[in-house]
């Protein structure tokens, strides 16, 4: 049976990996738990992770300098979401997506265009708004070289080349490349 390792250093269990093989041990032969030290955290316990100046994720090959983000960056491997709206529930691995989605309640809009003026909540939407004013076209389709402003009217574009209709109308059978499509057919043909 295998048991559940943790390192009193990296703060961490380790439970796919049997105690022995998580663990070292530093050589002294009366050593007890407290000085066992998991193999990521290596001879400097007080760095956390650190090789070289950077910490490792522990379930892939991502690495960075700052602790703060390889512990966000590993709740995507173990799905925790720690961060709860209290307006509406909804959970967040990361409190600034907490902070970002809050916009959506209190209806703030920090970023805006200086050309239209329009504000938006999210900087990436302000980016993209911008692409109207300049004409600038990054996303080109490899089969028919149609130009796209926004990378997720490409990726759809694209679709339509494979063949790929992923999203079905439950009403009436009727299939689509994105979500917003089957949104609008919804409330075109069904409401």
């Amino acid at each position: 049976m295998q048991e559940m390792a943790h390192c009193c250093f990296a703060e961490r269990v380790l439970p796919t990996v049997p105690v022995e093989a998580a663990f070292r041990d530093d050589g002294d032969s009366e050593s007890d738990s407290s000085s066992l030290k998991c193999e990521l955290v290596g001879s400097q316990p007080t760095t956390r992770q650190r090789y070289e100046g950077t910490y490792h994720c522990e379930f892939c090959p991502y690495f960075t300098r700052h602790l703060r983000r390889v512990i966000e960056h590993e709740r995507t491997h173990t799905g925790e979401k720690p961060f709860r709206c209290s307006l509406c529930g909804r959970p967040f691995a990361e409190a600034s997506h907490l902070r970002v989605h809050m916009r959506t309640h209190t209806g703030e809009k920090p970023f805006s265009c200086e050309v239209c003026h329009k504000a938006f909540a999210r900087p990436y939407v302000l980016m993209n708004h911008k692409r109207v004013h300049t004409g600038e076209k990054p996303y080109q389709c490899g089969t028919c070289k149609k130009e796209f402003t926004r990378r997720y009217g490409w990726l759809h574009h694209e679709r339509t080349h494979r063949g790929e209709w992923p999203y079905k109308c439950e009403a009436c059978g009727k299939t689509f490349n994105c979500t917003v499509n089957l949104s609008m057919h919804r409330k075109k043909k069904h409401e």
